[in-house]
């Protein structure tokens, strides 16, 4: 059984015709729209599969949304839950192809595939876990070739992103989750409004699981990076990281130092 969920906010509907197609076609079981709008001018989504459960809520942000509906797959009965972003899409299996990938390794608890600008460029979303310079230095750092390097190797660079990779931040635009992990490690933690959720949820999987990066199937994912051109989405995106350093730790962090030095030891192997 296979759920999965889209956070929209004043998501205009033609911006969600490409991954609702993909999801009617696909073998998952049941979608939950969690609408954030101020109005319910979606909800006629409804209609277009039984597949697709429609859910209005007030805007508690993108981790309580995914929530809501983690929520109802468990009482669903769902083995895996996929978490999509609304400007997704795919073409061909790839649904089938990662739970399959979670069918025959039991010890993964998160599986996302290769993403994919519309142009076919890579997204390079397989990261090590950041410290305050990786999230902040890439915004406010002026020496830009500086910082480059220091996001080529943040980024996993030097994989080629073309082989199958163990990584401890994976990108919340795409999430298939075994649902008896989120039971032990609990689900997105709601202080985060919008950013770093994914990153918090993913480090708490990579505690008691696999977190895994499979390029044999691809989807693509419409880019925006919202908080480079909205300043309260910047706000938003600051505050979350603030919260996220305060949880983990800023400076001091053994087991992000412990995590890193074993993905990058494996990879450079």
């Amino acid at each position: 059984m296979i759920t999965a969920s889209i956070v929209a906010y004043h998501t205009p509907i033609n911006e969600l015709s490409n991954l609702l197609e993909c999801v009617i076609k696909s073998s998952i079981d049941k979608l939950y729209l969690i609408d954030n709008s101020s109005n319910d001018s979606l909800r006629d989504v409804g209609n277009l599969s039984s597949k697709i459960v429609y859910i209005h809520s007030a805007n508690l942000g993108f981790g309580h949304g995914h929530n809501l509906a983690i929520k109802k797959a468990i009482e669903f009965g769902a083995q895996y839950h996929v978490v999509i972003n609304p400007d997704i899409y795919w073409d061909g299996d790839v649904i089938e192809s990662l739970a399959t990938y979670l069918d025959n390794h039991q010890n993964c608890g998160l599986v996302m595939p290769k993403v994919l600008y519309p142009n076919g460029n890579i997204q390079y979303l397989c990261k090590l876990l950041p410290t305050p310079l990786n999230l902040f230095g890439r915004r406010f750092l002026p020496f830009k070739e500086l910082q480059r390097k220091i996001d080529e190797h943040y980024e996993l660079h030097f994989t080629g992103y073309n082989k199958e990779m163990e990584v401890p931040s994976l990108s919340g635009c795409f999430m298939f989750l075994r649902v008896d992990v989120l039971k032990k490690v609990g689900i997105f933690d709601e202080r985060y409004f919008m950013y770093a959720e994914d990153l918090d949820l993913c480090r708490r999987i990579g505690e008691v699981s696999r977190t895994m990066f499979y390029p044999e199937v691809s989807v693509y994912h419409a880019y925006e990076k919202g908080s480079y051109k909205n300043k309260k989405l910047l706000k938003y995106h600051i505050c979350s990281v603030i919260k996220y350093f305060n949880k983990w730790g800023w400076i001091f962090d053994k087991k992000r130092t412990q995590k890193n030095k074993e993905c990058l030891v494996k990879l450079i192997n």
